[in-house]
């Protein structure tokens, strides 16, 4: 006679599901930047309640028009980046058709667009510079003039971080023998930058252009 022996149920090991580390590093360092610019956005409504002349005469010499331009230029770069996002979710690193169809475009030529956008928003930034500095106002002139070049040309900085970020990610697209999670990933974690470089200046636009302007 035999006799059945039953193996005991053992439950299945699962693996923890762990966040990726470089996501959660990528937003405890936007965490901290910012801090950094409400740091700078105190600075500047500080100095608004002090010196309200001088915030009035110096707000009156920027470049409105200019700022609303490449405003509305890196706004749509972030829109054109969230679009390479969706391309690299769905491993298509370069078009599938031809160059007028956009809806077949990839991570590649939607990054990039918004590299073209970010520099044609630090060409228009270094513009308004040149005029101002030509015009008398420097970072030396007074606190307006060091707060607003502190605080416009920190975010300009950031700003051409995220381009160099944008060329590294096509260059790897290019590279790669084979566009894998990591590579979409990395376009990823490069796009939450990028959003978060839009979303402080739209803040200071908002602060440095357009308050002045309504009170």
């Amino acid at each position: 006679m035999t006799t059945a022996t039953q193996a005991p149920n053992v439950p299945a090991r699962t693996l923890p599901n762990r966040p990726n580390m470089v996501s959660v590093g990528t937003m405890v360092w936007l965490t901290s930047e910012l801090m950094f610019f409400a740091g700078l956005f105190a600075m500047f409504f500080t100095l608004r309640s002090t010196q309200q002349e001088m915030w009035a005469e110096y707000s009156g010499r920027l470049d409105v028009v200019l700022a609303t331009i490449i405003t509305v230029i890196l706004v749509a770069s972030s829109v054109t980046a969230q679009f390479g996002v969706f391309a690299a979710e769905r491993h298509q690193p370069r078009r599938t058709g031809g160059l007028l169809q956009f809806k077949n475009w990839g991570m590649v030529e939607w990054y990039i667009v918004s590299f073209i956008m970010g520099a044609i928003f630090i060409a228009g930034q270094t513009y308004e510079f040149a005029v101002l500095v030509s015009h008398g106002v420097t970072i030396q002139t007074n606190a307006f003039g060091s707060a607003f070049y502190i605080t416009t040309g920190f975010h300009g900085l950031h700003v051409i971080g995220g381009l160099i970020a944008f060329l590294y990610v096509i260059a790897r697209a290019y590279f790669s023998v084979k566009f894998t999670h990591r590579e979409a990933h990395a376009a990823v974690v490069i796009s939450y930058y990028w959003h978060f470089v839009d979303a402080v200046w739209i803040a200071l636009f908002g602060v440095v252009y357009i308050l002045p302007l309504l009170v």
